[in-house]
């Protein structure tokens, strides 16, 4: 479904992704993990679109997404993004958030949007907090909305970008169960995550990012148990002093 090649980005002339290759099957979970400034999140943003590739290929279903000419409001119809700090509009209820983009993006009829965001969250056990506005949950909950806000426009791929580093430890478990659910229904995903618990239980594919670059990739199990790489190692011989594996 997706195919990175040779993907390079610079901010200020030092490189943050330095000639990136990963590819992601349909239905396939992929945990990008490594240390703050190896490029994880930057390649998310690349992948939506928010930010320009210097040079390489993003393919979407085949298509080149990261030539100049592609409308990126297209792209992004099929991609659900979710950032860390949940980005929800403070002013307007949680109904009103999940359907504003399936309303004015997607041409939807308000009754159908509003009929399949009360599913979703009644899915994810929001059901009463439809009406409610986000100064009013929880981190957890307002996390959830985030990611419902994504779904309701039925996207290809779902990026998720250190969705739980903002949450208090107890919340986290109950964004990461909805993130479980989203794989046993099959939904292709990357994220990006310092949790390694989770990466090893939800994840098909790690992939360990350093420079810029993909250093190691493989199973869970063999990424996280067993390293090749020396690099990898010396990282998550850090997680694990830290407590964190």
């Amino acid at each position: 479904m997706l195919t990175c090649r040779g993907v390079r980005k610079e901010f200020g002339g030092q490189p943050v992704l330095a000639d990136l290759d990963l590819t992601v099957a349909e239905h396939e979970v992929v945990a990008l993990i490594g240390a703050s400034g190896s490029g994880k999140s930057t390649l998310l943003r690349c992948v939506n679109l928010l930010e320009e590739i210097d040079d390489g290929v993003i393919e979407l279903d085949g298509e080149d997404i990261s030539d100049p000419r592609v409308d990126p409001d297209r792209v992004r119809r099929r991609i659900g993004m979710v950032f860390q700090s949940y980005n929800l509009f403070p002013h307007l209820s949680v109904l009103a958030n999940i359907t504003l983009a399936p309303r004015r993006v997607h041409r939807r009829d308000r009754a159908e949007a509003e009929a399949q965001a009360r599913d979703l969250l009644a899915r994810v056990g929001l059901a009463d907090k439809a009406d409610a506005y986000p100064d009013r949950l929880s981190g957890g909950q307002q996390q959830r909305v985030a990611i419902v806000r994504a779904l309701a426009n039925s996207p290809r791929l779902m990026l998720l970008d250190e969705i739980t580093s903002a949450l208090d430890p107890e919340l986290v478990g109950e964004v990461l169960a909805m993130v479980r659910d989203l794989k046993a229904d099959g939904m292709t995903m990357v994220l990006a995550t310092h949790e390694m618990g989770f990466a090893r239980d939800v994840a098909d594919r790690v992939c360990f990012l350093d420079g810029g670059r993909v250093i190691e990739q493989g199973p869970p199990e063999q990424v996280l148990g067993e390293p090749v790489q020396p690099r990898t190692r010396q990282f998550l011989r850090r997680i694990i002093d830290a407590g964190r594996l």
